[in-house]
């Protein structure tokens, strides 16, 4: 394998808070430990463009507590073809880069595996997701702040939920997976949590909000993983309504403010460790990994493993939020 002297950085398809924690990191373990750095700005998209530009120690001053990433991002079918790929390659070799720092979800791995096999050339990925649903990690980056804004808003819920003895079914992110609404539904006390993969007994659902009514609840507040199979949130509010119209039931649907606001400590520290870890990936010869925290150590994890593997939910948990709602 050549010698390793640029080492490339981008992050790719959606955002999550931390990756700017991540994207300083590998900048200053790559600097410090002589390689020079570039940065690919707008995802792989402009990595195609060419939207390449040298970062030094500076660059990534001051943005250890910003949400979002100040690399910007986008969704590119380009590079899912040989055409976009190749460009993208032809820019990597006029930039003299010669080794590739990923961080993003499923999709930015995926796109990065292909990458890496059809050119040969080292990419390390690094695991940024608010779903938590790559395999290989107890944690991705921007989860814990995603569950925690997830959870301080039910809790705001709450308030006018008892104020007016209601029901709500609140939507969270998930991308078909359901560590969201599951975790989120236990942080804060509901009564139930509807995730994709777990098939939900109707009738006992039904079933179990009349005994709520009958303990004499002053709210009650369903999670619901947006999943277009089960029809989210609306499709469980309306069969509630129909069963029992004398019901005040709402829905709310949280949307894109799980994705914003500054990383917690949590995703700050992984960051910083998953960062500096990528940079020592390369210098072990590594190469076609995630870098992933397991048992709170470092592993690395082949490409092939995380796109073949799904993380499965924690079932025990789904039978602890039942018998403490």
């Amino acid at each position: 394998m050549a010698e390793i002297k640029c080492i490339g950085i981008i992050t790719a398809g959606y955002d999550a808070p931390g990756m700017n924690t991540a994207i300083r990191a590998v900048t200053r373990s790559a600097i410090s430990n002589g390689y020079k750095v570039k940065a690919v700005y707008r995802g792989y998209k402009g990595l195609i463009d060419g939207d390449i530009h040298e970062f030094k120690t500076q660059n990534v001053s001051n943005i250890i507590q910003q949400g979002g990433t100040i690399l910007k991002s986008s969704q590119s079918e380009d590079f899912f073809t040989p055409e976009g790929r190749k460009r993208a390659f032809e820019n990597l070799q006029n930039e003299e880069i010669d080794a590739l720092v990923v961080i993003g979800g499923d999709g930015t791995i995926q796109g990065a595996r292909i990458f890496a096999q059809e050119f040969d050339f080292p990419c390390i990925a690094i695991p940024a997701t608010i779903d938590n649903n790559l395999f290989g990690t107890d944690t991705t980056i921007g989860y814990d702040t995603a569950l925690n804004t997830v959870m301080q808003c039910v809790d705001k819920i709450r308030d006018t939920a008892t104020s007016h003895s209601r029901m709500f079914f609140v939507e969270v992110m998930g991308d078909d997976a359901g560590f969201l609404a599951l975790n989120g539904a236990l942080s804060a006390g509901c009564e139930e949590a509807i995730i994709p993969g777990i098939n939900l007994n109707e009738e006992e659902f039904l079933q179990s909000i009349k005994q709520g009514i009958k303990k004499k609840k002053s709210s009650s507040i369903v999670l619901v993983a947006a999943n277009d199979t089960h029809g989210g949130a609306m499709h469980y509010a309306e069969l509630v309504k129909n069963d029992d119209p004398s019901l005040d039931v709402r829905i709310s649907i949280l949307g894109h403010l799980q994705r914003g606001g500054h990383p917690s400590a949590h995703d700050r520290i992984i960051a910083s460790r998953m960062g500096s870890a990528s940079i020592h990936a390369l210098k072990k010869g590594l190469r076609n990994v995630m870098v992933g925290i397991a048992n709170d150590e470092i592993v690395y994890v082949p490409f092939s493993k995380v796109i073949r593997e799904n993380r499965q939910i924690n079932r025990n948990l789904l039978e602890i939020l039942h018998n403490i709602s």
